[in-house]
């Protein structure tokens, strides 16, 4: 996506120029964005769903006071803005918050920060090239998250043991789910998308469907009422911040579920269970760790889903590194018991054609019906019946003339 930008020289001086906006955290800053404008943020790794937030603002450079990539893992946001043309520069150092004022026209060139001649600041400039070798670099320290993986996995699973293995500590449910379908809708990666190509679906075989979080408010926007809705704490949190990440869900979207699941700790404690009070909203409450996503995974696993398919999850290893990384375990373990059911929405149209439609039916008969009949007038008996039938025809208008006076 693409917008009219101030990406053009000043007094033919090289680099990009624009209006800077200042925020630590891109999910602050993306409300007050301009197309044209300058982002500076202290991000450590910057996610895609950060970098889609500001692109979709229409940014033309991106300055970061921390690394873009720190080399622990290759996340997704930088390649992201630099395929899309945004200029970035990382590493200026937090002092840069000190040295811009919100609103100050900015040039950034070759790593630097310019207020008309003067250098306020300066990183290093990550053009497509370097960006691509940086990426190859942490694609190499994988590794090093894999041990941490196999570590967090095993204390996980120790914890939470009777909830993965046996499914113990789910609610009993009003819906049906046994031998259904189950569609898990997040807002996540690519959500609108993995949605529309699962229309024929849905409107076909009529799943169970699962809002998580702010992914009941998708379904509403799509046209379709979520049977279940599962949300935690960072879905019923009504704070700027979660507003700004887009995590909350509404109260339509709580009040027009048929049923609602409240995701608390361990500890069954939640301190989003005073807004669903609030609201009327009678729920059960499931306690586990781990994300929200995931349990509502294991949920529809557990109450016997025929299916269970994914809307804006994480279908990569780099996509679970790069969105959750505190959560990996959880959702490692997760995908492990419910694989040989879960399916990600992009495979669904490649598995499911449709239903045969009626006409398809009637249309297959009529040629069956022509076939027929072209073989039956090049045999002696049906010439002639074709015979037969020509000069019964033929009389037909005298018998009509006869019948008028």
């Amino acid at each position: 996506m693409r917008f009219p930008s101030r990406q053009t020289t000043v007094e033919n001086l090289p680099g990009v120029t624009g209006t800077v906006r200042l925020d630590r955290r891109s999910a602050s800053l993306v409300q007050r964005l301009r197309p044209g404008d300058i982002a500076v943020i202290d991000e450590l790794d910057l996610d895609r769903a950060g970098a889609e937030a500001l692109l979709s603002r229409g940014v033309v450079a991106v300055v970061d006071a921390a690394p873009l990539v720190s080399g622990r893992y290759p996340n997704l946001g930088p390649d992201l803005l630099a395929n899309a043309g945004v200029v970035l520069v990382d590493t200026v150092g937090p002092e840069v918050f000190g040295r811009l004022r919100e609103g100050a026209q900015v040039r950034v060139h070759d790593g630097q920060l310019l207020v008309g001649s003067e250098a306020v600041a300066s990183g290093r400039a990550l053009d497509p090239d370097r960006l691509a070798a940086v990426m190859e670099e942490a694609r190499a320290g994988l590794s090093a998250q894999l041990q941490s993986l196999t570590h967090n996995a095993g204390e996980f699973l120790r914890r939470e043991q009777e909830l993965l293995l046996h499914g113990r500590g789910l609610p009993q449910l009003r819906t049906r789910i046994e031998g259904r379908p189950v569609v898990v809708v997040a807002r996540g990666y690519d959500y609108r998308e993995d949605l529309r190509r699962l229309r024929r679906f849905i409107r076909e075989q009529r799943p169970v469907l699962v809002g998580v979080d702010a992914g009941a408010d998708v379904l509403l926007a799509a046209g379709h009422r979520p049977d279940i809705v599962v949300v935690g704490d960072e879905g019923l949190d009504q704070g700027s911040a979660a507003g700004e990440r887009g995590t909350t869900v509404s109260d339509k979207a709580l009040r027009s579920a048929r049923e609602v699941v409240l995701h608390a700790d361990s500890s069954g404690h939640s301190g989003g269970a005073e807004r669903l009070g609030r609201l009327g909203v009678q729920h059960r409450t499931l306690a586990a760790s781990g994300t929200t996503e995931d349990v509502s995974l294991l949920l529809g696993d557990v109450r016997g889903a025929s299916l269970l398919i994914a809307v804006g999850s994480h279908a990569s290893l780099e996509e679970l590194l790069d969105r959750q990384h505190s959560a990996l375990a959880s959702t490692f373990l997760t995908r492990l018991r419910v694989g040989p059911k879960l399916v990600d929405a992009r495979g669904v149209p490649q598995l499911y054609s449709g239903r045969v439609r009626l006409w398809q039916l009637l249309l297959v008969l009529l040629a069956g019906l022509v076939a027929l009949g072209v073989a039956l007038c090049a045999t002696p008996m049906g010439q002639q019946w074709w015979s037969s039938v020509s000069a019964a025809l033929s009389d037909v208008p005298d018998w009509i003339r006869g019948l008028v006076p």
